[in-house]
């Protein structure tokens, strides 16, 4: 409290109260999307070096990217830091993966970033490559990827195959004459991973006939068992049955492994509710108990549903008293139960809903 003189009176006067600020609220870290993270580079890098970077994209890109600069308004300088240093390791990957493939970019970033981003950033360019290498075929017309390969070797068709959508690899084997239709399965089931030298080859030959490839250099999963099973699936009956007998013949232990990746024990949900009738009668009820055991709600409601309702009551029963089951035995229950569907399914018995593709008459 201060005292001021006023005349010969004295005036009290209080001194202003001192009023603590309040911390400031924390700010809410903003998260850029991938464009806007883009946007965040190209105003990073200033205007001569982001005209550089524009010369090598397409005007789509370039008017992308362009309206993402002009609506990303402040970012501040934590948030521009991480956005240039996942950006630099992008780059790191990209050269170290076009220099020496995935292997060499792995030994690469794991010394740069550690094992776990290095395992991140390799899992990202695995997937964006897969989704790049005979990208022009997505947008090829069945009949003129037909035309296109269909004087192409079996190993060659099988691997261009393999980066298409299954429905359109099996349209171009449904055309291909039965012994070809066999080799082309064969070979597809049987492929692992391909060399960029190979890559290389067969882009180059299939340019003259499509444009806009894009050339990759780094080995990436094409192709395999669940692959055929998946256009296997979407084939029409009669050339499923050529390929299935042709392919027993030469090599039986790939045709049955390729049959059990195509219908499993969850896709009984699919099926018609005779059809589940029908199958259930030929099930030992023992089986029906251990499948059952590691059914999702969806199986067991299909399955209850086209049981009488005594047999439905017996399983229940043995269900609440079987305990303590291997998954191992689960799973050659459920293995069987498949067995005895596809076996129902040649005979004609039965019908399997395949890709779409099946009209059911009443």
């Amino acid at each position: 409290m201060a005292r001021k003189k006023k005349g010969k009176e004295e005036e009290v006067v209080e001194a202003p109260a001192v009023v603590e600020k309040p911390p400031e609220e924390e700010k809410t870290k903003r998260v850029l999307e991938p464009a806007q993270k883009a946007a965040a580079v190209i105003v990073a890098l200033g205007t001569d070096k982001a005209s550089l970077l524009y010369q090598h994209m397409d005007s789509d890109e370039i008017e992308q990217v362009t309206i993402e600069v002009a609506k990303l308004g402040f970012i501040d300088a934590e948030t521009t830091e991480e956005v240039l240093n996942e950006y630099y390791q992008m780059c790191m990957m990209n050269k170290a993966v076009t220099e020496g493939g995935l292997e060499y970019a792995r030994s690469v970033l794991e010394k740069a970033f550690g094992g776990a981003t290095a395992n991140e950033l390799l899992a990202k360019v695995t997937k964006s490559l897969k989704n790049r290498e005979f990208a022009f075929l997505n947008k090829a017309r069945e009949k003129d990827l037909f035309t296109a390969l269909q004087y192409e070797r079996p190993q060659t068709i099988a691997l261009v195959l393999s980066y298409v959508a299954p429905e359109k690899a099996a349209a171009v084997i449904e055309q291909l004459e039965g012994r070809r239709q066999i080799k082309v399965v064969e070979n597809m089931a049987q492929m692992d991973s391909a060399s960029p030298t190979a890559i290389k080859i067969i882009e180059s030959e299939m340019q003259k006939r499509f444009d806009n490839i894009f050339v990759s250099n780094s080995n990436v999963k094409v192709g395999g068992i669940d692959f055929v099973a998946s256009v296997m699936n979407n084939i029409d009956r009669s050339s499923e049955k050529s390929i299935f007998d042709g392919l027993s013949s030469r090599n039986e232990e790939l045709a049955d492994e390729i049959r059990k990746r195509m219908f499993v024990f969850e896709d009984i949900v699919t099926m018609d509710d005779r059809s589940v009738q029908r199958f259930v009668r030929d099930c030992d009820p023992k089986d029906l108990v251990l499948a059952l055991k590691a059914a999702n709600a969806e199986v067991a409601n299909k399955l209850f549903g086209n049981m009488s309702s005594r047999m439905a009551e017996s399983i229940r029963d043995d269900l609440e008293i079987t305990s303590n089951v291997r998954m191992k035995d689960v799973e050659e229950a459920q293995s069987r139960i498949v067995g005895i569907i596809r076996g129902l399914e040649e005979q004609g018995e039965i019908v399997i809903m395949k890709g779409g593709k099946d009209d059911i008459i009443a």
